[in-house]
């Protein structure tokens, strides 16, 4: 069975920072790894993506400059991120993907983690 465990959401001041982490459990292969977020009353956005190895990066024009994603070993992803704002206030929900390298990020998911909660104030 396939769990995606999500941990270091908190309350945190704008322009301050929180690390997110991901731990990916019993997946057979490799794949592409990634967040979304939804805050309440808005749809589900995509966030941030990994290809498998690291080699690739994808972010929203939102975060780009002030969230990083990483990988170490294709079952543990973090997410830092940076000069937080009051609009990243969200569930924050860790995803796998049917593919190593997607060619759209905002879909082909096949696993959801249950979500962490970042909440910014100012």
């Amino acid at each position: 069975q396939v769990q995606l465990l999500e941990s270091g959401g908190g309350l945190v001041q704008a322009w301050g920072s929180l690390r997110l982490s991901c731990v990916i459990s019993g997946r057979a292969s490799t794949s592409a790894m990634g967040w979304f977020r939804q805050a309440p009353g808005k749809e589900r956005e995509f966030v941030a993506a990994i290809s498998y190895n690291g080699a690739k990066t994808y972010y929203a024009d939102s975060v780009q400059g002030r969230f990083t994603i990483s990988t170490d070993n294709a079952r543990t992803m973090l997410l830092q991120m940076n000069s937080l704002k009051p609009e990243d206030t969200a569930s924050y929900f860790c995803v796998t993907y049917y593919s190593d390298y997607p060619r759209d990020p905002s879909h082909g998911m096949d696993y959801w983690g249950q979500g962490t909660q970042v909440t910014v104030f100012s």
